[in-house]
């Protein structure tokens, strides 16, 4: 579904409710708390005109309740989830999802205070919830880790330069390593410093020890990395500081996909902290990994009504 799907199709809050449900129980509705298949649906009517205060308290107009004696529980569709205790319309969220997922290099919380009508905070918080739902497991094409030919680069993001020379811009900045299958799947990952202590972990957890080959730059950590994680005799470098492709041997794929998250930051977010980086960097992966995909939009949601509810609390602390 794109935007204009999105906008036709689900115009009321019942139809983005009938749209979670069927998403987060998509062969009946369940007890959250107990699993149980037995719930009572509890009509009641809400004025959606009155403001925050004048309901008190937050009221989606569908309630369920659980049939099970010991149990007796009640629950909305959106209860534990991404959505949950979210005071804004469900098709305000729904088109904030649909205008991420589909910005090729993000959009920022400026742009989408302006789309949706709501302040500012309200989009930064909303632009970090889905985000979270975006984070990788196992990749979103359900590989667990990546093989055959990999990419393996780093990058420096943010900061100010303070100081002279190379080393004093780089010590303001932190250090994002992309690791890429050739005809497959990206990942990133913001590790403390360039060393291969911080890179080896990622290494290990993303990438199949059985790879046909890594190819990386001259960059010293990879011989360390790559012989502590087993893989140094498919160890290709390509000498950047004479040409940029040998035969198969060259980090082009992944420098693709670092100059998309540059122009993101650059042109979109225009600053990102080194705290929430990470999620911007899920943001990325995972709708490039998503690109081939025909409905990204629905598997967002899909994934969001999976997710653990995140405080605003939480999020600033």
């Amino acid at each position: 579904m794109n935007l204009i799907d999105v906008i036709k199709n689900l115009q009321t809050e019942d139809q983005c409710l009938d749209f979670i449900e069927r998403r987060r129980w998509p062969n009946g509705v369940r007890c959250p708390q107990c699993g149980n298949d037995r719930v009572s649906r509890i009509t009641r009517n809400v004025d959606l005109t009155k403001t925050r205060k004048e309901k008190k308290q937050n009221k989606r107009t569908r309630l369920y309740a659980c049939l099970e004696p010991t149990c007796k529980h009640r629950f909305t569709p959106t209860v534990g989830t991404l959505f949950h205790d979210s005071h804004l319309p469900l098709v305000k969220w729904f088109a904030a999802v649909a205008l991420i997922v589909d910005a090729k290099k993000g959009m920022s919380a400026k742009q989408m205070q302006r789309h949706l009508a709501v302040s500012y905070e309200t989009a930064w918080y909303m632009g970090h919830r889905i985000r979270k739902s975006m984070a990788e497991v196992g990749g979103i094409t359900g590989s667990p880790k990546l093989s055959g030919t990999i990419e393996m680069d780093e990058t420096y993001v943010g900061g100010k330069q303070k100081g002279k020379g190379v080393y004093y811009g780089k010590k303001q900045k932190a250090v994002v390593i992309g690791i890429r299958e050739r005809g497959g799947d990206l990942r990133f990952a913001h590790v403390k410093d360039a060393t291969a202590e911080s890179v080896a972990p990622v290494v290990a957890a993303n990438v199949d020890p059985n790879v046909k080959a890594v190819m990386t730059d001259e960059f010293p950590i990879y011989p360390w990395v790559l012989r502590r994680t087993g893989m140094e005799e498919r160890h290709a470098v390509i000498q950047h500081k004479t040409h940029y492709v040998a035969g198969d041997v060259h980090t082009n794929s992944i420098e693709s996909a670092f100059s998309l998250l540059k122009r993101g930051i650059v042109g979109s977010f225009h600053r990102i902290s080194h705290k929430h980086l990470h999620r911007y960097l899920s943001e990325f992966e995972y709708r490039f990994n998503g690109r081939e995909l025909p409905d990204l939009f629905s598997q967002t949601v899909a994934r969001m009504v999976n997710t653990k509810e995140m405080k605003y609390a939480e999020l600033i602390s």
